[in-house]
């Protein structure tokens, strides 16, 4: 099913280019073509340019909004994304996937140019999501700017001439960043049910409420916080059709709870495997609580918990 994701993502970013000083974001073109959406690395960029740029990762299929969330007692701002095509908006587009890694460059891709790039072979067999188009945009959560030598790698991973790629990049350390990663509440319960083996195609609608972490001083820092917030502070809701049975087999290791990890921050844990992300147990990454409704049967079942106790003790609040 081709949805067009590039073509409603890049609807969203030239909104942000015509609107670049209200949004405190720079837009640039490279040598060969490419435009460059500088969202947090050279300029403030803000809420507003992280909340659209969350769209963009979700290739303009998923409504993002500012709210508040209570997590025991803590009141915190949060991201709030609703979305009545989850897996196409979240896996086939927003998953941060993609290693951008030509040699001398490093950042994580995420958002509709991975359709096209399908850099993820196994992932995307799994999905329902097709895509063509003749232009692209990739959101990069990175501290350096790309420059024409990554923007042709990008573009020819999907088949695209350059000057018709846009980059959109925003460090984790940033308001832009930390809101776009705030914005994955729904991404991580369905990407949590991808490896446990569900068929996620059965997911038909999702929403999900992330405290908005702090802007930490350090991107490392800001990937733990970020992190805290999904895993100790996240609300997520699915609208599901299948069979009680398949959801039961699953639905009890949905939530980061049920991951040998849990209970400490993330910035303890990454330290405690040598900051070698991959081997973090992979059933951490998911929300802590997670409601599903069966469509089919009208069953609800919530699961998993809050702990406000470790994201207090995560961001150093009393």
């Amino acid at each position: 099913m081709d949805l067009g994701l590039n073509r409603r993502a890049l609807r969203i970013a030239d909104t942000m280019v015509e609107e670049a000083t209200a949004l405190r974001i720079r837009v640039t073109r490279l040598s060969n073509g490419a435009r460059l959406v500088d969202c947090g690395v050279e300029v403030p960029g803000g809420l507003e340019a992280g909340r659209r740029l969350a769209e963009v990762c979700l290739g303009g299929l998923g409504a993002v909004s500012f709210t508040t969330t209570d997590v025991g007692g803590l009141a915190l701002p949060a991201v709030q994304v609703a979305t009545d095509q989850p897996v196409a908006a979240c896996l086939g587009s927003q998953y941060a996937g993609w290693a951008i890694d030509p040699a001398g460059f490093f950042a994580m891709g995420s958002g509709p140019a991975r359709a096209l790039a399908r850099a993820e072979r196994e992932l995307y067999a799994k999905l329902d999501c097709a895509e063509s188009s003749e232009e692209a945009a990739l959101v990069l959560e990175g501290r350096t700017l790309p420059d024409a030598r990554v923007a042709e790698h990008v573009a020819a991973r999907c088949g695209i001439a350059p000057a018709a790629l846009t980059l959109l990049i925003a460090p984790t350390a940033s308001l832009a960043g930390t809101v776009q990663v705030a914005a994955r509440s729904v991404e991580t319960a369905l990407h949590k049910l991808l490896e446990l083996g569900f068929d996620v195609r059965a997911v038909e609608s999702g929403l999900g409420v992330c405290p908005l972490a702090p802007v930490a001083s350090s991107d490392l820092r800001a990937i733990g916080w970020t992190n805290d917030c999904i895993l100790y502070g996240t609300r997520t809701y699915l609208a599901v059709r299948a069979t009680d049975e398949a959801l039961a087999a699953v639905v009890e290791r949905l939530p980061a709870a049920a991951s040998a990890d849990h209970g400490t921050p993330f910035s303890e844990i990454f330290e405690r495997y040598d900051r070698q992300f991959y081997r973090i147990d992979p059933l951490l990454f998911s929300p802590a609580e997670v409601t599903v409704n069966n469509l089919a049967t009208g069953r609800v079942v919530r699961t998993g918990r809050l702990a406000p106790a470790v994201l207090r003790r995560s961001l150093g609040l009393p």
